[in-house]
This record gives structure tokens, sequence and C-alpha cells, in this order.
């Protein structure tokens, strides 16, 4: 036990350094996929609620100074408020690993406190305690509003696959890929990060490839209109965070990892210091030799769980929030 903590910890940490050094897929789902999921959330909010949140966002906005990956771009508050957590990291890098929950592949199901480290957190723990934060009336307006922030987007993240899971490979950053004949390239030289990767194409490739140039907005909508025969079922499932990452973990091992043109076999988990660079064997530049090719196979197979996971996730933030503004 102690040592399967110490790989939860080194994994943590370490995926966190991975994801703040490898831009765009620090930012999961993209900005465009975590925009969609606060579109969907606003319009399935109750009137009293959707204001109430903005209410909140606008009497402590965020800092003007803080430098944005995606910028408002013509969204309102709320939605421009669904990536400001990961802007946020650049100042506050000890919330890097609230961003995910490395489960490992082949993991048994149980409490996911045993992988969320308490030194650092995870997803399900930064969700309850943002959560606990909002709720709490003696707190002060800019915390109430950065704890909305953070569960904005950390509804999201926890809807993606590959922030729930973990096959010694940070997340799927230690895999790289080719993408629709994009081939991965190491940057900066000798440091073993590879662009794309597997976590990248998930962040962000497959949903701009699926949504070819839509507006955000747009997404949202077309969205809501394929999975409406689902929406209110999933708006009145009772909010639970440790199932929702395990669904995102099963997920991950179901589509993501065993959908590859080569799946690569599961390994047992062990501390990592960074990608290995290596030239052979289970480590990033062995596995830049399997030739891992993404093309329309592997879209057409990631798409529709893609766009599922982004309409849930909306609909169960919006379930989340009226809860709170009843």
């Amino acid at each position: 036990m102690k040592f399967c903590r110490f790989c939860c910890l080194a994994a943590a940490l370490l995926h966190n350094v991975a994801l703040l050094a490898l831009s765009p897929s620090a930012h999961a789902w993209g900005c465009k996929g975590h925009q969609v999921i606060a579109l969907i959330a606003e319009s399935r909010m109750t009137p009293h609620a959707y204001q109430s949140a903005v209410r909140l966002l606008k009497d402590a906005p965020m800092g003007p100074n803080l430098p944005r990956y995606c910028g408002p771009k013509g969204l309102d508050a709320f939605a421009d408020a669904s990536t400001w957590a990961d802007d946020v990291r650049k100042l506050r890098p000890g919330t890097s690993p609230w961003h995910f929950i490395d489960i490992p592949l082949g993991a048994a199901k149980r409490d996911m406190a045993s992988y969320c480290p308490p030194e650092t957190g995870c997803v399900t723990s930064a969700l309850n305690q943002q959560l606990a934060i909002l709720r709490d009336s003696s707190a002060t307006p800019q915390a109430r509003a950065d704890a909305l922030r953070f569960l904005i987007h950390f509804v999201g993240d926890v809807h993606q696959p590959l922030h729930a899971a973990s096959n010694n490979d940070l997340g799927g950053n230690c895999v790289p890929v080719t993408f629709f004949g994009h081939a991965p390239e190491e940057s900066p030289p000798g440091s073993g990060s590879f662009h794309p990767n597997l976590h990248s194409v998930w962040d962000t490739d497959i949903v701009e490839h699926l949504s070819r140039k839509q507006p955000s907005f747009e997404l949202a909508r077309d969205l809501q209109r394929k999975f409406r025969s689902y929406l209110e079922t999933w708006q009145t499932q009772p909010a639970n965070f440790a199932t929702w990452a395990w669904e995102s973990h099963e997920l991950a091992e179901r589509v993501v990892y065993r959908r590859l043109p080569h799946p690569l076999p599961i390994e047992g988990p062990r501390p990592m210091t960074a990608c290995p660079v290596q030239k052979s064997g289970p480590s990033h530049a062995g596995r830049l030799q399997i030739d891992e090719n993404l093309a329309e196979p592997y879209q057409n197979a990631a798409a529709p769980f893609v766009e599922e996971q982004l309409a849930k996730a909306g609909v169960r933030l919006a379930a989340l929030l009226d809860s709170l503004w009843q």
C-alpha cells in the first residue's frame, strides 16, 4: 500500500509537470470543449441558478492581468470562466494536480481515495473542496467566485478519459502519436516530450476535428439535439464525483487505449521522473517506434464518446449548480 501511494504521488507530481510543460494539451478538452460544456450547462440551468452564478462571477472578477490562453471571444462570464482554472495554474501551481486522477489501467474499482494523494489532491477531492467553499456563506465573494470557476472547469476535466487514467504515461502524455498525417515532433529536442501525443489528441484534436471549425455555441446546440433523449436522465442523476471519474477511467480502457492501432500492454504502476527517452522498451522513445498512426478509423471510434462526454458534463454541471441555487 505504501508503494502504491508513493506511485500515485509521484505520478501526480510529474503529471503536473507534464501538463504545465505541454501546451495546448494542458487545457483538458481544449478551449472549445470546456466552453461547450459551460454553454450546455447554462442553457440547462434554471434562470435563478444561472443569474446567481453570473452575479457571483461579475462581482468578484478574475484578475485583469491574468494572461488568458483561450480569451473570452464574445462569451458571457459563465462560459468564459470555464478555462480560467488552466490559466491560473501559472500563478497557483499547487492547483495543477487538481485537474486529474491517475487511476492505473487494469485497476480494480475501489475507493477513489486510493488514487488521490492527500499531499497533492486530485480532481475528485478538488471538486468536493470547491463545492464546499461555494456553499459556505462565510467565505469571501472572491473565494466563492473562484470556487465556481474551478467547479465549472473540473466537472469538464473529470469527464475527459485521460484525466482519470494512466499507463505509466502521465495520462497519455508519454504516448506520441501521428494524427491525420501530423507526425510527433520532440520539443524541445532531447526533452522526451512529443506532440502530438495521446493526451493532447483527446484534449483538443478530436474535438476540433469533429466540430470542423464550428463555433462553440453551435457545437453545444448540436450536442443537445443529438443527445436530447438522454438529457433528462443525466440531469436527474445524483452528483457523484467518484462515479464520474470511474466512468471516464473505464472509457479510457475501453476506447482510448484499446482502439489504438497498436494497443499497448497494461503496465504495473511505478514511480516516474519524466517521460523516458531510452531507445527501446515501454518508454516514450520506444513507443515512438510503434507508430501509433491515428486517422479516420480512430477518429470515428472516438468521436461519439467525446461528444457524449461533453454533453454529459454540461448537463451534470447544470444539475449540480441548480442544486446550489434552488
